[in-house]
């Protein structure tokens, strides 16, 4: 008896064709630019300006072309503090905060942001629908003109969204002892 079953490796099976000029590119040509956020942290903004980071969010995918995914990647992982008892300009309070929590346990936040832009085409796709139907690789709608626009986007994107979440991380109250 022969085995009929046919091998495969996990590189034929993932999604992902590239990574080129900062950009992933996947196998049915949709183009994710990635980014790295940083908010400001819980209880540290006050209602306005809670407003004003939503609305900057809201005129930030404006900006973005049709057929454009947005997704915000919220990661939070379980660490033990450590201190930072080697400054010597350090007062005796700040240095007992510190002593304070070592070791303590406490979740740390770190957000990423994906950008997507597909086609149309993809957007009808169904699960039995694949390129070798198609005929082609690449889809008509994706060429080097709407990828160009596609990136001018997410920059645009990135400047409103690093315009509002600086300003806000400026103005919010820092913590005192």
């Amino acid at each position: 008896m022969r085995n009929t079953s046919k091998m495969t490796t996990l590189e034929n099976r993932f999604p992902l064709l590239a990574v080129e000029h900062g950009c992933i590119i996947s196998k049915d040509a949709d183009i994710t630019v990635a980014f790295e956020v940083e908010l400001p942290e819980l209880y540290t903004v006050t209602g306005a300006e809670y407003e004003a980071i939503h609305s900057c969010w809201c005129k930030a995918i404006k900006v973005l072309p049709d057929y454009s995914v947005v997704h915000k990647q919220d990661w939070f992982i379980k660490e033990r503090y450590k201190p930072e008892l080697q400054k010597d300009d350090m007062s005796f309070l700040s240095r007992s905060f510190e002593r304070h929590f070592n070791e303590r346990p406490y979740l740390k936040h770190t957000c990423y942001l994906y950008l997507t832009k597909t086609t149309k085409e993809r957007n009808r796709m169904q699960s039995n629908f694949s390129t070798l139907c198609r005929g082609h690789i690449i889809p008509k709608e994706l060429d080097r003109e709407t990828t160009t626009k596609f990136l001018e986007a997410c920059e645009q994107f990135e400047r409103i969204i690093d315009a509002i979440l600086d300003s806000a991380i400026l103005s919010a109250p820092t913590k005192q002892l």
